[in-house]
């Protein structure tokens, strides 16, 4: 048993009366006991502080043959001192952001924070500092506040999309010793427009019959792009020229085709030629906005 405090000796104890010391309030008889001699007490157990900061005890001289008090009763609070037994825990986790990608370095992504159950009051024990343990260059974290942010410009999210980092808080202000916990942060670039429609060649050949109908579809070309979502929607127009007076385009918004259709019929076999010619070079925007 741990000696917790001594000793409880009063005056009363000096004379020919017969004292022994009593114990209450507070783990009195389970987590505390008292020398009924000697007015030590004693802890019956450890002690964690995280489950109770402190405790308030009652002790007092009786006479050993009546239990007739003696004296008033001595009020006292035993506190129980931290020691660094707890690592700090995240109050989330995996956690998960996103940020455009081409972003300029020093760009906020998210903020992590985790807790020590130890005193704050007493020590470094609940000092934590954040660092990342893997992740950089791509990303830093303050190590004060954890606020992750971004640290390499020009991320593309065309090349990588998807980042994981490994956030450690340390107690002890990150001292050697420190207890530490860690979390996952998966960050995402998020797409911005950042890439034009490319077609796959410059030039397409079509040939349309002389008995097709005005109106009737007489090819499909297809542009791509690189970005995503709405970024990568397409509209198809015709590069002004005599082709526009002969051929219309549409685009289908499923397949993001560009559709050819006929919008008259010349007879001209040079004419014919030419418009061909003219319908043979495309061009396309993005319905996104850059």
């Amino acid at each position: 048993m741990t000696v917790v405090l001594s000793t409880l000796h009063t005056d009363l104890d000096k004379g020919d009366s017969a004292v022994k010391y009593t114990l209450s309030g507070d783990g009195a008889g389970s987590i505390f006991t008292i020398d009924q001699t000697t007015g030590d007490i004693h802890a019956l157990r450890s002690l964690d502080r995280e489950e109770k900061p402190y405790y308030t005890l009652r002790a007092q001289a009786v006479d050993i043959n009546t239990n007739r008090p003696l004296e008033p009763e001595s009020e006292f609070v035993i506190k129980v001192q931290d020691i660094n037994d707890n690592e700090p825990k995240f109050l989330e986790g995996p956690y998960r952001a996103s940020v455009p990608e081409m972003s300029p370095v020093g760009t906020y992504v998210t903020q992590v924070t985790a807790t020590d159950a130890d005193d704050p009051t007493y020590g470094n024990s609940a000092r934590v500092v954040y660092s990342i343990l893997h992740g950089q260059p791509y990303f830093s974290v303050d190590p004060k506040t954890g606020v992750i942010k971004t640290a390499l410009p020009n991320m593309d999210r065309e090349v990588k999309e998807q980042y994981q980092v490994l956030i450690q808080a340390k107690d002890m202000g990150g001292q050697l010793g420190g207890l530490a916990g860690t979390t996952t942060v998966n960050i995402t670039l998020s797409d911005v427009n950042d890439n034009p429609p490319r077609f796959s060649k410059s030039f397409f050949h079509l040939r349309v019959p002389e008995s097709s109908a005005v109106g009737s579809a007489v090819g499909r070309i297809k542009a791509h792009d690189l970005d995503i979502g709405r970024n990568a929607e397409v509209e198809y127009t015709i590069v002004p020229g005599d082709g526009g007076n002969m051929f219309d385009i549409t685009t289908n918004e499923h397949t993001q085709e560009g559709i050819i259709i006929l919008r008259r019929v010349r007879r001209s076999s040079s004419s014919y030629t030419r418009v061909l010619s003219y319908a043979g070079v495309k061009y396309c925007t993005e319905l996104g906005e850059y």
